[in-house]
């Protein structure tokens, strides 16, 4: 029970860290809310955005942070068959990204390139698609790059297909079943202005994203008139705090999984510890014999406790080889339904396994349980009189 509930708790560990293993832990996020209190002459409940000049502000005045990544997210024009190319169509989430978001969620490129600052500075007309847009708009290993999707009206070149390191993330939308275009051209092109929905940042190393989260947020609060005190104004997530509190999670499951572990192999240790009781019981004649010919108590101990390590240490090792058999077994089973899956698919369990330090712990604990099993009927038998064992039947 102890391999296998550990075996469990390492592929659920697995499972979620490979899914999100290339996101930068420093980053935060940051949106707007309507406001909850009056302020400067604005009522309650006014709706705002962010806008570019913010993004020169924060440059200037917040010295702290390393990478800055403004986002919008269309969705005015992600409604209905929004995407169309000759005969097909599709419903996908259009977001306006700059070069800079990959290095908070990097991708890779199955075909093509990223969006770079050109397509930022000149507000070219291209887009790079997720994976299930282009299985959608695309026949299979057709090299999409340089064709054309009209786009809620717009035509876009096609000049990369994206795939995400960290499927398990999804901040405003499925990747998969995401365009990104230029930042500058979505703006330009929909009419959004100088709008910006989000803002995606890094802290530089040393500082804290949570500090640093504070002092944007306030920045931001003072340049568009929101109350100080106003924190249902803005909603944010701090990327380094979630890890921080999943690597909790995942530390109480480990200390849950041990206890449960370690109470059965008490459980087991005071099955071991009656079964010696009952062979004490139907030994104590032969006890007996070897007390009245001089075996000292040492010797009794010995055997007795010997026995009773042998014991538990046969079933651990029996125990630890079908523990990971189960393991193995599930691991493969993953694997085949992995393989059945499409490519990059996000998973919270992966690769259920144990260390060779924790069998070895495991069989050290069971040692250890196996002489304190032994030890309650080894006293029993010494305090035998060698007299009374003779006569026992």
């Amino acid at each position: 029970m102890l391999v296998v509930m550990t075996g469990a708790g390492n592929g659920l560990v697995n499972g979620i860290t490979e899914g999100i293993k290339d996101f930068a832990t420093n980053s935060a996020f940051i949106w707007t809310n309507r406001t909850t209190k009056p302020y400067n002459g604005f009522k309650q409940g006014r709706s705002w955005d962010f806008t570019n000049k913010d993004m020169d502000i924060i440059r200037r005045e917040i010295p702290e942070i390393e990478v800055l990544a403004p986002k919008l997210q269309g969705w005015n024009v992600s409604q209905g068959e929004n995407v169309i190319r000759g005969l097909k169509s599709g419903s996908f989430t259009v977001n306006g990204d700059v070069p800079e978001y990959n290095f908070i969620d990097p991708c890779d490129m199955v075909y093509g390139r990223f969006l770079n600052q050109l397509d930022m500075k000149q507000r070219r007309k291209v887009c790079i698609i997720g994976e299930r847009v282009y299985e959608v708009m695309f026949d299979k290993d057709e090299n999409p790059v340089g064709k054309y999707l009209k786009v809620s009206g717009v035509w876009f070149q096609v000049v990369g297909v994206f795939k995400s390191r960290n499927p398990n993330i999804n901040i405003g939308s499925n990747k998969k079943e995401s365009i990104y275009v230029p930042f500058t051209t979505m703006q330009q092109v929909y009419n959004y202005g100088e709008m910006v929905h989000f803002f995606g940042f890094t802290a530089k190393k040393g500082y804290s994203v949570e500090a640093t989260s504070e002092k944007v947020m306030k920045l931001l609060k003072k340049n568009h008139y929101v109350a100080p005190d106003d924190d249902d104004a803005m909603g944010h997530i701090n990327v380094e705090e979630q890890v921080k509190t999943m690597s909790y999670v995942f530390i109480g499951i480990n200390l849950l999984i041990w206890i449960v572990g370690i109470g059965t192999l008490i459980a087991g240790a005071v099955g071991v510890s009656n079964i010696m009781l009952v062979i004490v019981r139907e030994r104590t004649k032969e006890i007996g014999v070897q007390r009245a010919i001089g075996a000292r108590p040492s010797i009794i101990v010995g055997q007795i406790i010997s026995e009773s390590v042998f014991l538990t240490t046969l079933a651990g090792f029996i125990g630890l080889a079908l523990g990971t058999l189960v393991l193995h077994l599930v691991d493969i089973g993953l694997e085949y339904a992995k393989a059945s899956q499409p490519p990059n698919e996000g998973t919270f369990f992966a690769h259920p396994e144990i260390g060779v330090f924790l069998a070895l712990t495991s069989l050290g604990i069971l040692i250890i349980t196996g002489i304190i099993a032994g030890l309650i009927p080894a006293r029993k038998a010494i305090r035998i009189k060698p007299i009374d064992a003779l006569r026992h039947e």
